[in-house]
Order: C-alpha cells, then structure tokens, then sequence
C-alpha cells in the first residue's frame, strides 16, 4: 500500500523551498496512493490539490483544507461523494472516471455553496435516466456541470419535474447497488494470486476497483528493480508523528534544552548542542507548527504552542557555548496599539522652547523704538563720553 508520507510531500514541494506548511499547490498524481491522509495537519493552505490516477477508494482528511479551490480525484476508485462540506472555498471538482454510482450522494455538496464546476463524466451514475436533470436541480450553484454551461430555463426546468426525475434515480440506483454487490462477490472468488503475468495480461477483466489494484499491484511489481538482501533487514526508525499526522515531540540526540514562553513576541529555544561540532552537521527544518533539527543523524523535534512565522524567525550558534538558539516569532502577535499612537505623536508633534517670565500682554512691536532712543544718547553732544580707568 502506496501511503502519503512527509519525503512524498516534501519532493513535490520543492518549487516552495520544500516548506510544506505554506503549501497552496501540490501535485501527487500517478503515485499509487491508496488513501488521503496527513495533508489535513501538514498543508492548510493547499488551494490546489492534484490526486487523479491513484487508488483512492474514500475520500476523506480534508476537512481542515478550507482554503482549498480546486481538487481533482479523477481515475480513482471512488464510489461516493462525502466529507467535502468544511471545504468552504471549493469551486472545482473533478472525479471523472471513477465508480460513484450513489448519485445522492451529490446532495453532501449543497454546502459547497461556491462550488461552480462538477465533473462526473465516465461514472456509472452517468447512465441514469435523468442524471443531469438531477444535479441541476440539487446543486443550484452550480454553473457548469461535465464541461456543459447551466442554462437558467435548465435549471427551471429541472427544478420542475425534480420529483419524477428523483424517483427514476431512485429506482437506477438501486439496479446498479444490486448489480454492483454481485460483482463484487464475482470478484472474491478470483485468485489473483496463482495467475501469472503473461496469463493476467492476456486475460479479459471488468472494469471494478478491484481490478485496477490488482494491476497497479502488478505493474509495481515488474517495474520494482531487485533488491539486495540487506535491504530487508528493518532499521530501527524515530516515529515522528502520529497516525493522523500531527508531530510528537522527540529528544533521540538526548540534549538539553529549555524553551522559553515569557515574552509575548517570540519563543527563545536553547538547544545544548556539543561546543566542537561542525554546523555542516545540524539541519535545521523549521515550520510552523514545529521544528525538526537532525544533528548528526539524531532527530531533535519539538511542537510548538502555537504557530510561529518561519520567515522571521532566526536560528544562530553561540560562540561562546555552542548552543544553537532559535527565535521564533509567534504568527498571533500584533504591537499594542496605545504604544503605537504614543510613538505617532511624539515623531508628528512639535515641540516649542518656553520661556518664564514673559508677559502675554507685552508689545513687541516698541523694540525697534527703543533700540533707536539708546542710539540718541550715543549721539547726543551733552552727555560726556564714557571714561575707561
């Protein structure tokens, strides 16, 4: 079972610096996945989720994507539509070439409500007397279903006749439950398992889910190159997070650390690394909800209260200890505003010299006169001259 795993997410993530946390695009198509899982907890940004030509039987884990645009699940194994109502930002999707043959279950999308364009087409649901009619009339904000715009009178027309159209969905649908519980008890009894590859390959087959695993399985298989034998001796490995892919905190270099929550702007974590050691040999992957830093193959992981900005946050050496220092800038903080308004009017206003003493009544406009009466007594021939001892 092909599984999405952290390495997975972190090669196609490479035209984001391999950062998976501030991931709006990712592309696992053609990977064999067999199941959605861990993009929930790791990218909550994704807008654009590509996951076509897998085994996909479910879907589900995705309910945390709310920002999430455009999904595409085409030549997948699904047989329903379900766990899509907390994508509030969902305006496409595809699952063209899959086995839904549940059609009400369409109606899960009603809280989808800027959900535009509906792909469907190659589903046994298709073949239903009145499929499109039905859509239209349980989706109305949908604007264009199978690559076909809604006209207005379509979807009044729809709406119309939707109890009749209801009951022969009814009755298709059924049909197809009952058919389909048959095949797949046809299936169970086909043993894979002493069938060669050339026999499978000549073999004719139905078009099921079952089916399309057993192929994948077999392609897998004849394109795997051989192993060595040392390959199969298990290695012990660090679990570094949970089934449902939230990290655990993980101390396998044994170091000392502290980390500090007392200041409202940013987080302080010390780690005791060794004094002599070569920074060639830490590598440090912040993101920001955690931080794994593997020194010398040891995995040193710690989760953090709440989110940090991983584009201003900063990891540095002490040259006197060693210690490698982080400081990570919470995500949530804002400056207080009343210090702001403070610093505002400081820089803005203007600051005038006071001086005591000064009358508001005095009249400045006699200084020149005065001035000029202390010239006439320079000037006057009666008054002796000044005498200098």
């Amino acid at each position: 079972m092909v599984r999405i795993t952290e390495d997975l997410v972190r090669k196609k993530a490479e035209h984001n610096e391999c950062i998976i946390g501030t991931l709006e695009e990712l592309s696992l198509h053609q990977e064999d996945v067999e199941k959605i899982e861990h993009l929930n907890n790791w990218c909550k940004d994704l807008q654009i989720l590509y996951l076509q030509a897998n085994l996909i039987p479910k879907i589900e884990n995705l309910n945390k994507l709310k920002k999430l645009q455009y999904l595409n699940l085409a030549i997948n194994n699904i047989e329903k539509i379900e766990n899509l109502e907390r994508c509030e930002s969902l305006e496409k999707l595809d699952l063209t070439l899959n086995f839904i043959g549940d059609l009400e279950s369409v109606c899960t999308l009603k809280p989808n409500l800027h959900l535009k364009e509906l792909y469907l087409t190659g589903n046994p649901c298709c073949d239903y007397d009145g499929y499109r009619n039905y859509v239209v009339a349980k989706l109305p904000q949908l604007q264009k279903l199978d690559s076909t715009e809604i006209t207005t009178s379509e979807r009044i027309k729809a709406q119309q006749i939707i109890d009749k159209t209801e009951k022969r969905i009814k009755e298709a649908q059924n049909k197809y439950f009952k058919w389909r519980q048959e095949q797949k008890e046809r299936m169970s009894k086909i043993d894979y398992s002493g069938i060669s590859n050339d026999d499978f390959w000549k073999m004719s087959s139905e078009n099921c889910p079952e089916t399309r695993v057993e192929i994948s399985q077999r392609q897998r298989n004849k394109d795997r190159p051989p192993t060595d034998i040392s390959e199969n001796i298990p290695k012990s490995s660090v679990r570094l997070f949970t089934k449902d892919g939230r990290p655990l905190n993980v101390n396998q270099a044994k170091l000392d650390f502290t980390f500090k929550d007392d200041n409202p702007k940013q987080f302080v974590l010390d780690i005791a690394v060794y004094k002599f050691l070569d920074s060639n040999l830490i590598d440090v992957d912040l993101q920001p909800i955690y931080v794994k830093i593997t020194i010398k193959d040891k995995v040193f992981q710690i989760v953090f209260p709440e989110e940090v900005l991983v584009e201003r946050s900063v990891a540095q050496r002490s040259q006197t200890t060693g210690h490698l220092v982080l400081n990570l800038l919470k995500a949530n903080y804002k400056e207080p505003e009343c210090a702001n308004k403070e610093e505002t009017i400081e820089k803005t206003s203007t600051k005038y010299l006071e001086v005591e003493g000064i009358k508001d009544d005095m009249d400045f406009s006699k200084i020149v006169e005065r001035s000029n009466r202390v010239k006439d007594l320079y000037s006057n021939p009666e008054i002796p001259p000044l005498e200098y001892a």
